[in-house]
This record gives structure tokens, C-alpha cells and sequence, in this order.
């Protein structure tokens, strides 16, 4: 028997998952921080915290794993691949390869191997592949290089919006009084005092007020959403058309708490749909239900030359329950 080990490692949470080529899950594990662009050291020590309770939960060896693949958010350039090969080697497995978390949820929300996937939590990316195996990715450095939304931005969005309705700059919104009383001020006046003494951050978690304003048809809310939407559908059309897919039939995977947790009324979705349906009329948007970590075994079995039917998926799948997300 065969024993392969995805690893998708995030900003807040790192997730390990063990299973063998029939796709049945042996064991899990979990760490904190796995980004090093955040803190190097402490993305290494979870790697290691999540590795090894799954290797210690499976009852297996390191040698034993066929092949490991690791989806690492921050692994974009060749400067982060250099951070992250010693990281990995380290860890002391004997074949592993090492990508951008994007492929992995791409993998794990499409039953091809090949398409688009967009990744909306506390930050956006975009990337893709075609059937040529040609890959692409748009953005995913943050605003200032060009990127729009996510938690961290659309929480600016929401803090500038509530200040320029107070002095009339803005429709009023009932945001306003949804934040001061989430941040414990008693006045949006009193807030943009302390803010201007202060310098303080503004939490991503904000950015969840705008979906149950949108839902109540606040007009600020839906507006920001849809600029979202927009944002993330331009990014898809640019990735398409850098790789020449507008005659393709393909997945557009919508992956990250945003799209898949926060945009219940569809705004976000219907926004993207509107922006990417000229450009691919045969790309269907499809909403991650896998957890990415299990795109991440995918693509070990398949580096392996293990062939992953709907069969495997299903049982990768229900392994994921060990994770207690």
C-alpha cells in the first residue's frame, strides 16, 4: 500500500492529511501560521506541528510516504522558493513538491486538472491552468501591486465608508452603527478621534458586517460587495485570456471564507459571473465544498501516477471530518 501527505499551510491555520491511493484518510494534524512571509519561524514550526501529528496519528513513518505535495500560501516567486526548499527538506520526507496554495484549492474544487480558481479570505489571488498544462497567476500581492479586496481591504472599504457618510460624503449606511458598536465606540465622531490619535489596525473580521447589511439591502454594503465581484471577475478574464482559454469548457473555483462561508446572497458571485461570461462562455463557477487540503493528496497521488477517480475524491472527502474544521 501506497501512503501520500497534503499539507495546505495558510496565514492563520496550517492542515496536514495522510491517505493511502484508495483515498481512505489514516491521519490528520494541525498547526498555526504556515505563511513565511508572516513569521518565518513560526511558519516552519507549524509545518512541523502539522506534519508530525499526522505522521504520529497514521502510525506510519516519514519513509513510508510516497510522495508529499505542500500548497504554501506566500509561495509565489523564486525569492520564496529559496526560503522554502530548506524548510521543507527538513522536514525530512523523501519526495516532496511545493506550490502556491491557489493549485491545491484548485484541484480539490474541480474534478479536472485544469481551470480557474479564485481565492477571496483575508487577501484575493487568481490563478490558472489550461488544457495545455500552461499555468498563470494574476495578482495575490496585495492592493498596493494591484489586487482589490479581501478581508484586510474590504475592512478599509467599510471603515472609510462609515466615516465619509457621517460628513455626507456617502449614502448612509447602516454600517455605521454596526461598526462603532463592534469596535465599543459610542459615536463615529468618537471613533475617527481615537483613530486619529491612534494608530491602530483594522481587523479583517469587519469586513463579515457587510454581508448581513447586503442581505438587508443596504445599499453601501451591496455596492462594496459587488465591486468585489467585479474586481475578482477581471482577474479571472485577464488569467483566461493569458492562457487563451476563451473556447475552453472549464471549473472557475471560488475558494476562500468570503466566497464560500460569507456570500450567502450571491453578490460577490453574480458580480464575477456578469464580468467573466463574455469572455469564457463555457466557464462554470463552482463553489469549493473540499477542504484545499485535499486538492494538496491529490496532487501527491497524481505525481505518483496513481490514477484519482470520483471514488477516492468521496473517501478524501469524508477524511477531512478529522480535521474538526
Amino acid at each position: 500500500m501506497k501512503y501520500f501527505l497534503g499539507v495546505d499551510a495558510g496565514g492563520s491555520k496550517t492542515y496536514a492529511m495522510i491517505a493511502n491511493e484508495q483515498g481512505t484518510v489514516i491521519g490528520v494534524g494541525k498547526g498555526g501560521n504556515g505563511n513565511h512571509q508572516n513569521n518565518r519561524e513560526q511558519a516552519e514550526n507549524s509545518l512541523q506541528q502539522a506534519v508530525s501529528g499526522a505522521i504520529i496519528a497514521s502510525g506510519l513513518t516519514k519513509d513510508q510516504m510516497e510522495y508529499s505535495w505542500f500548497g504554501l500560501a506566500g509561495a509565489d516567486r523564486e525569492s520564496d522558493f529559496r526560503i522554502l526548499r530548506p524548510i521543507i527538506s527538513r522536514l525530512g520526507l523523501p519526495r516532496t513538491e511545493i506550490s502556491c496554495d491557489t493549485w491545491i484549492a484548485l484541484r480539490s474544487g474541480t474534478e479536472s486538472n485544469y481551470g480557474i480558481v479564485l481565492i477571496c479570505g483575508s487577501g484575493v489571488n487568481c490563478a490558472g491552468k489550461n488544457p495545455r498544462g500552461v499555468t498563470y497567476q494574476c495578482g495575490g500581492f496585495g492592493y498596493r501591486f494591484g489586487d482589490y479586496g479581501g478581508g484586510y481591504d474590504l475592512s478599509i472599504e467599510v471603515f472609510r465608508s462609515v466615516l465619509r457618510a457621517d460628513d455626507g460624503r456617502e449614502k448612509e449606511t447602516v454600517l455605521s452603527e454596526r461598526l462603532i458598536h463592534l469596535l465599543g465606540y459610542s459615536s463615529v465622531s468618537e471613533l475617527r478621534e481615537d483613530y486619529l490619535d491612534h494608530s491602530r489596525d483594522l481587523s479583517p473580521q469587519i469586513a463579515e458586517l457587510l454581508f448581513q447589511a447586503a442581505d438587508e439591502g443596504d445599499q453601501v454594503a451591496i455596492g462594496l460587495l459587488t465591486k468585489q465581484g467585479d474586481e475578482l471577475g477581471l482577474a479571472a478574464v485577464s488569467t483566461i485570456l493569458h492562457l487563451a482559454m476563451e473556447e475552453d469548457s472549464f471549473d472557475i473555483v471560488l475558494a476562500g471564507s468570503l466566497l464560500t462561508k460569507g456570500d450567502r446572497s450571491g453578490i460577490i458571485r453574480r458580480a464575477i459571473e456578469q464580468r467573466v461570461k463574455h469572455s469564457a462562455p463555457n466557464g462554470t463557477l463552482r463553489i469549493l465544498t473540499r477542504e484545499p487540503v485535499v486538492g494538496a493528496v491529490v496532487l501527491a497521488m497524481e505525481s505518483s501516477g496513481v490514477r484519482v477517480n470520483q471514488e477516492v475524491l468521496d473517501r478524501l472527502s469524508l477524511g477531512k471530518e478529522g480535521l474538526l474544521l
